[in-house]
Formats: C-alpha cells, structure tokens, sequence
C-alpha cells in the first residue's frame, strides 16, 4: 500500500514537472522569473526523489535555485494595475521557500520521506500551483 502511494506520488510530480516545462514561457521577465522557479523546484523534486541526491552538491543547488528565484523577484516591479497580484506572487513565494527551507528539506535529510512526501504534495503543491497560475497571469 505504502509503495503504491509513493508511486502514485512520484508520477504525479514527473506529471507535473514535464507538463509544466512543456508550456512555452511567457515572454520577458515574467518568462525568465518561470524558468527559474521551475529550476527551484526540479532541484528539489530530484533531492526529494533519489536518495543518491542528498549530499552537498544537492543541497547547495537546492538552495541557490531558490534564492535565484527570490533575487529575481527582489529586482522585479509589479506591471501597471497589478500590484495586490504581484504581491500576493512574492507573499506566496516567500511562504513556500520558508517551508521548503525550514521544513522540507530537513525532513528529506533527516529520512522523514513519507512525512516530506505529505508536506510536498500538500500546502507545497498548492503554493507552486498559485505562484505559476501568477506569474503566467501577470506576464501576459
């Protein structure tokens, strides 16, 4: 049973990952601000995946993703009418690396996989949803 929902887990995420990465990438700044918070994630989905992709190496890539994603979006300005949208892409996207840094990862590390497993496919899951539907909305 246990094996089955790590299965079904696994595919989902490989879904995900690949019919995201498939969309085309909304032009400019909004365009560049996907690419990398698809890079964040993949860094993570791979610690999250294989235990063999735990080490340092890992960690550092994990964490440099996401604070590329957060420069990013420290030197971006909301576009004309979209302030309350654009601060709810930063408010989201700083809640989600907060539990992906103070939570996620150290379950990953700490071997809590069903636990990490939960927390990624739960508020996780909703959060990067949100940020994506964003940003896609506020690069149009």
């Amino acid at each position: 049973m246990r094996h089955q929902k790590v299965k079904q887990f696994l595919a989902f995420l490989a879904i995900l990952f690949f019919a995201l990465s498939a969309v085309p990438a909304t032009a400019g700044e909004f365009g560049d601000l996907k690419a990398k918070i698809l890079e964040a994630r993949d860094s993570l989905v791979m610690m999250l995946k294989n235990k063999d992709k735990r080490g340092a190496d890992q960690q550092k890539l994990v964490k440099d993703t996401a604070d590329a994603v957060s420069a990013k979006l420290a030197r971006m300005k909301a576009p004309a009418g979209n302030d309350a949208k654009f601060k709810e892409l930063v408010d989201t996207w700083g809640a989600f690396k907060k539990t992906r840094e103070t939570d996620l990862v150290p379950m990953i590390l700490g071997g809590k996989q069903d636990d990490a497993e939960k927390l990624a496919g739960g508020i996780q899951k909703e959060r990067f949803q949100k940020i994506i539907g964003l940003v896609d909305e506020l690069g149009k």
